[in-house]
């Protein structure tokens, strides 16, 4: 016992060094997702019968003054908000739980019209861009950040770039059509498009040339130490052009500056899934709850701004993830709840359960593959 002991509780244990960092990286992204859920339903008027950070036998737990139950679970790999009539998955205006009361009906979920319904159900990724947005803008308020001019210092001998004529003391103009104004937003552009053929305008001894070059994937290390592969089109920016400034915020600033960069998060995500359903993306980028507490742990032994930073993009995909059109994740909600007001009638009690187990069966492959991912795969 002697021995376990300080193993278990070290500094660099698996318990203080991995596990409590995961636990509030993935606690805090999914309150907040569930609190989205929670107080848009109460501002929309429907009851809350339970708040569960986490699945399973409650751990801990409280009744407030509403008798909504809050409580912790003991599988801490999610949560649930629980509306007053949720009998079914499917929440629909013909579900009807027989031993509610009339009081109970009137603020039930499934008896709401159906842009309450769909708002409480689009609250939950919203706040989770919400979390994003608000890291983002206290980070860059606090501290900045450090940017390089566009410039190319060296160009690697056969790379995509050589070939396609770039040339040391080129500065980048527009990538794909998009200006750019610091080296970042050359390699946010080029980095997710491995195999695309790209236009770059340069400048070059005061003119402008147009170049054409392909990026190919390569790998490297991010900030925490993983091997990701990315794009490149092999040109080389460094201090010859100038030492990285620091770039500060005003706080009206850098709420502006969060929001973009929350967006391009989302961009780059989305072109990510894309390619990866058509096979031209690696997948040994996805990955699951060990990589988030490998990732967790990494950026805990950085400092706390890091961890925080982790927090920030776990949550702007976890808002991305249960957006898509596929039941049981909220975006697969939204869709019932479109067609439900396009046509004026809800899905089929029977088409709506068929297309959920569908979904189901979808989402549990796929939580099945990073699993997989994490321990055999990569």
């Amino acid at each position: 016992m002697t021995d376990f002991l300080p193993a278990l509780f070290g500094t660099d244990s698996l318990l203080i060094g991995t596990l409590v960092p995961f636990l509030f990286v993935l606690t805090v992204v999914v309150f907040v997702h569930e609190m989205g859920h929670y107080l848009v339903g109460r501002w929309c008027g429907i009851g809350v019968k339970a708040f569960s950070i986490g699945f399973g036998p409650e751990i801990i737990g409280f009744n407030d003054r509403r008798g909504t139950r809050w409580k912790l679970s003991a599988i801490p790999l999610g949560g649930y908000v629980k509306f007053v009539g949720d009998m079914s998955v499917t929440s629909s205006p013909s579900a009807e739980d027989p031993t509610l009361s009339s009081a109970e009906r009137r603020v039930a979920f499934h008896t709401q019209p159906v842009w309450k319904r769909a708002l409480t159900v689009f609250a939950g990724p919203a706040f989770n861009f919400l979390l994003t947005i608000a890291v983002f803008a206290v980070m860059f308020s606090l501290y900045g950040r450090y940017v390089t001019d566009p410039m190319v210092a060296e160009v690697r001998s056969g790379s995509p770039a050589e070939r396609a004529g770039f040339l040391p003391g080129d500065r980048f103009v527009t990538v794909d059509g998009e200006r750019v104004l610091t080296f970042g937003d050359v390699q946010r552009l080029v980095s997710g498009r491995a195999g695309d053929a790209i236009v770059f305008v340069m400048l070059r001894s005061g003119g402008e040339v147009t170049l054409t070059a392909t990026p190919e994937p390569m790998e490297q290390k991010d900030a925490l130490g993983n091997t990701i592969r990315v794009g490149a089109i092999g040109v080389i920016n460094n201090e010859q052009y100038g030492q990285p400034r620091l770039e500060t915020f005003t706080p009206a600033a850098a709420f502006v500056e969060s929001v973009r960069e929350t967006g391009h998060i989302v961009e780059r995500t989305g072109q990510f899934l894309k390619r990866f359903v058509v096979g031209r993306e690696d997948k040994c980028q996805l990955g699951g709850p060990v990589k988030i507490a490998d990732m967790a742990g990494k950026a805990a032994k950085l400092g706390f701004e890091w961890l925080v930073q982790l927090v920030a993009l776990l949550s702007v995909g976890i808002g991305i993830l249960n957006l898509l059109p596929i039941p049981p994740l909220d975006g697969g909600h939204l869709v019932f709840y479109a067609y439900e007001a396009a046509f004026r009638r809800p899905v089929s009690e029977r088409m709506m359960e068929a297309v959920y187990r569908a979904g189901m069966i979808l989402v549990l492959a796929f939580m099945g593959f990073v699993f997989w991912n994490d321990l055999f795969g990569c």
